[in-house]
C-alpha cells in the first residue's frame, strides 16, 4: 500500500503526509479497508462496503485534487501540496466535498437508486462501473475502469 500511494503521488506531483505516525495510521486503514471491502477506500470516511456507492473515495478519491488545489492537502490528509510537506503544522480538518445524497445513499445502501436530474453540483455515474463523480462534468475519463465521459450519465439518488 505504501508503495501504491507513494508512486501515486509522485505521479500527480504530490507529497505523502508529512506526519509520520498519522501516515502510518492512514496505510494501516487503507489496508484495512482493502481487506474488508476488497478496495482501498478512504480511511477518513465511512465506506458501505458497496463498490458502487463507495467509487468516488476509492483512494485516490474523487475529491483528492480539488481538495489540495484549495486546501493544500486530501480530505484525510495523506496527499499533501508541496507547502503542507515543508510544514506539517498546516495539516488541519477541511470541509468534506463529498455531497449529501451520497453520503446518506451510502448509510441507505440497499437498492438501487434511480437516475434523475441532481440539485446542486450534478453527479455523474459511470455507466460502465457505477463510479460516482461530484463535479459540474463527467470526468473525461473513470479512474476506476478508464471509461470516457460518454460512458456517464447525470445521477440523483431519489429521496427515502
Amino acid at each position: 500500500m505504501r508503495q501504491y500511494v507513494e508512486n501515486d503521488a509522485e505521479e500527480n506531483g504530490y507529497h505523502v503526509c508529512p506526519d509520520p505516525d498519522l501516515y502510518e495510521d492512514l496505510l494501516e486503514g487503507l489496508v484495512e479497508n482493502q481487506e474488508r471491502y476488497g478496495y482501498p477506500s478512504c480511511p477518513c470516511r465511512q465506506a458501505s462496503g458497496m463498490k458502487t456507492y463507495d467509487a468516488d473515495i476509492i483512494c485516490p478519491c474523487e475529491y483528492r485534487d480539488a481538495d489540495v488545489d484549495e486546501f493544500g492537502m486530501c480530505y484525510c490528509g495523506l496527499f499533501v501540496s508541496q507547502e503542507v510537506s515543508e510544514d506539517p503544522d498546516k495539516l488541519e480538518p477541511i470541509p468534506e466535498r463529498r455531497p449529501p445524497e451520497i453520503l446518506e445513499a451510502t448509510m441507505e445502501a440497499d437498492e438501487e437508486p434511480e437516475m434523475e436530474e441532481s440539485e446542486g453540483i450534478p453527479v455523474w455515474r459511470c455507466k460502465v462501473c457505477g463510479y460516482l463523480a461530484a463535479r459540474d462534468g463527467p470526468p473525461p475519463i473513470c479512474p476506476i475502469c478508464k471509461a470516457k465521459a460518454d460512458r456517464f450519465e447525470r445521477f440523483r439518488l431519489s429521496p427515502r
